[in-house]
């Protein structure tokens, strides 16, 4: 038993080691690139390295319905979505101090993101998603990445850097890299927290939540590091809307989604909660880092909740 909790944790630290370095690649590389097409950094984040930091949940889910396992899916995506606002944005407004938002979120994305927030709610009274409801999902992140490219503000007649050739293949092989090191941590956690005896959904919600989300914990707070606030605020946005839509819609096309009660009783409602909370924060444009530590007390109230 001591041998194989040394195991995992080494698999973990190791996992977590290439997530660190894969991502800072990934961030540098997708921002040379979007700025050469004339793509501002907020867009950046809450596009290219939001869906990208987003895979390991999508990989997760597909694999889970695979597995016969589809009680994970909506665990994942509403613990994850959780996480993202509570921790990620939390951390990064406690690191920096002060999240300054240079752009104006209020104009589409945040109504997009309190859209399908609610509308997975509505999605999942029932307790099952439909292929016509897992086609409106995936519409809907059509729609987004249409209305967002448009509302962009780059400057057109502006002269943009080119660039390289190596900038594409450390996106590629960073987000390739971001995956697997996202997808070893997840394998980690459920296995040290399968030897510790807790529950599936208890996982699915907490651990394998974290895991997945580890990404856009560890490229925001990178982000935030070199300044880019902007890509800090559009990864969670993106993130938060690319689970919401694809990653429930998809794995929907797959197989049929178990949804336990306790999903709509609990965690949904404080899903919303904390979405609402996000976009009143936004209000003045600045997110200070009072607030990041009240999205940290809220995560660990959602943690606390799970496992009492």
């Amino acid at each position: 038993m001591n041998i194989e909790v040394l195991t995992y944790a080494g698999l973990f630290i190791g996992s977590l080691a290439v997530l660190l370095k894969a991502s800072d690649w990934f961030i540098d590389s997708a921002e040379e690139i979007g700025l050469s097409f004339g793509i501002s950094p907020y867009i950046i984040g809450v596009t290219i390295i939001a869906f990208g930091t987003s895979l390991p949940e999508l990989a997760t889910s597909v694999a889970s319905v695979l597995a016969g396992e589809s009680e994970i899916v909506i665990g994942n995506v509403i613990g994850s979505n959780i996480t993202n606002i509570a921790l990620v944005l939390g951390l990064v407004a406690i690191y920096v101090k002060e999240i300054k938002l240079e752009t104006n979120i209020w104009k589409i994305d945040m109504p997009f993101l309190y859209f399908t927030a609610f509308f997975l709610w509505f999605v999942l009274q029932d307790q099952q998603v439909s292929y016509f409801e897992a086609g409106l999902l995936l519409l809907a992140l059509v729609v987004f990445l249409v209305f967002s490219l448009k509302s962009d503000d780059g400057d057109e007649k502006e002269v943009h850097p080119k660039a390289s050739v190596k900038s594409y293949i450390l996106m590629f092989v960073g987000a390739a890299l971001v995956w697997l090191g996202a997808k070893y941590t997840v394998v980690s956690i459920q296995e040290l927290s399968s030897i510790a005896g807790i529950g599936s959904g208890v996982i699915a919600l907490s651990a394998v939540a974290l895991g997945t989300s580890l990404p856009e914990v560890i490229v925001s707070l990178n982000a935030a590091k070199k300044g880019k606030t902007g890509i800090a605020i559009g990864n969670v946005l993106g993130s938060n809307i690319f689970n919401t839509l694809a990653v429930v819609g998809i794995p929907a096309f797959i197989g049929d989604l178990v949804i336990k009660p306790e999903i709509l009783s609990f965690s949904l409602p404080l899903m919303l909660v904390m979405t609402i909370l996000f976009g009143v924060m936004c209000f003045s444009k600045t997110i200070s880092r009072w607030e990041g530590f009240i999205l940290v007390i809220f995560y660990l109230y959602f943690l606390v909740e799970l496992f009492t």
